[in-house]
């Protein structure tokens, strides 16, 4: 996979899906650039909880510019890898708020 975010953000019905790789327990919380093919987000919750999956929606939701209340943590919830939807947004959109240079759904050549 490539490791310039040509993976991390898909297409979903209503909105987006973005491959998440958590590292909890950080000294301060944000997008620090990929880790495979998934976004890396630090936070400085803890695992315990549910307190980094909290912490990991209000970080996407800040860059994103979307209510908390429209990403769904969908699979990973005890995982570092995670799977997050975001509905009512394009990948485009959301690949150019987080600074990933395209989505699938963009031409190569194209951010």
């Amino acid at each position: 996979m490539s490791p310039d975010g040509e993976s991390c953000v898909r297409p979903a019905p209503g909105g987006c899906v973005i491959a998440v790789w958590a590292v909890p327990g950080a000294s301060r919380s944000g997008v620090a650039g990929m880790h495979a093919d998934a976004l890396r987000v630090r936070v400085t919750a803890p695992p315990e909880d549910g307190a980094a999956n909290r912490e990991i929606v209000r970080v996407l939701a800040g860059l994103l510019g979307v209510p908390p209340r429209d990403i769904v943590l969908e699979a990973g919830a005890a995982s570092r890898r995670k799977r997050v939807r975001v509905r009512g947004l394009e990948p485009a959109a959301a690949a150019r708020r987080l600074g990933v240079q395209r989505s699938v759904d963009t031409p190569a050549g194209e951010k």
